[in-house]
């Protein structure tokens, strides 16, 4: 499979959800080799989308003139897209927002209602593209955090998708915290194999994984820096 990751951490390989994206990664690799690319979105020449709908009326030609042509071709190119981002404001970071802006050369002005919404036909073939998000919080608990990302991600990419979403996830990073992360990051090497053999995650897995690793109340109190990290 051919694997296309966009990371929309500011912090590039220090990402803590890229440490969530490298073991998904690894288990996909246990099944079978893959194809994949990691862009740092950070670092890509990406300008704001105008709105000037140019793309949707000149066949799909942007009047900027940046890295966001070869990434359109690479993502149109490829089997499976991730976005792999931390929640910044209950969505993603602003650079990996600029990129899916820019993903409007892929649409026409032509509109298509499907199921109660319309959404714009596309110019492009990219009938085959499977759409993963990937998503790590500081929060201690899923619930009522990552809603909104999730939502705007599967509007803006309605084709075949899978959400994986993980709080507390700054203790990917904490040494002192491998007792409870390495097991965390083994379900989620369980599920690349998963989506690689099948295609799909067991249901139940994606919501072990999206449970915080330590209780609330004490994740809370640890950032909050009322008890310390081996209290």
């Amino acid at each position: 499979m051919k694997i296309l990751v966009l990371n929309g951490s500011p912090k590039r390989d220090k990402s803590d959800t890229m440490c969530i994206t490298r073991a998904f990664l690894d288990g996909m690799q246990e099944a079978a080799a893959q194809d994949i690319h990691v862009i740092n979105v950070i670092d890509k020449h990406i300008e704001y989308c105008s709105g000037c709908f140019a793309c949707k009326l000149n066949g799909g030609t942007c009047i900027h003139d940046d890295d966001m042509k070869d990434i359109l071709r690479e993502i149109l190119d490829s089997d499976l897209l991730i976005l792999s981002f931390p929640l910044y404001c209950y969505s993603m970071p602003a650079p990996l927002k600029a990129l899916v802006d820019r993903t409007m050369p892929l649409s026409s002005m032509a509109m298509q209602k499907t199921g109660e919404h319309y959404e714009h036909v596309g110019q492009a073939d990219f009938s085959r593209l499977k759409y993963m998000m990937i998503c790590g919080c500081g929060f201690p608990n899923a619930a009522h955090n990552f809603e909104p990302a999730v939502m705007q991600f599967q509007y803006t990419f309605c084709g075949p998708s899978t959400v994986i979403t993980v709080p507390e996830s700054p203790m990917f990073n904490a040494p002192e915290a491998v007792s409870v992360t390495a097991p965390r990051l083994e379900k989620v090497k369980t599920a690349g194999r998963e989506y690689a053999e099948s295609g799909k995650i067991d249901q139940a897995l994606l919501s072990e994984i999206a449970l915080p690793m330590i209780p609330e109340e004490v994740y809370a109190a640890i950032v909050n820096g009322e008890v310390k990290p081996d209290a």
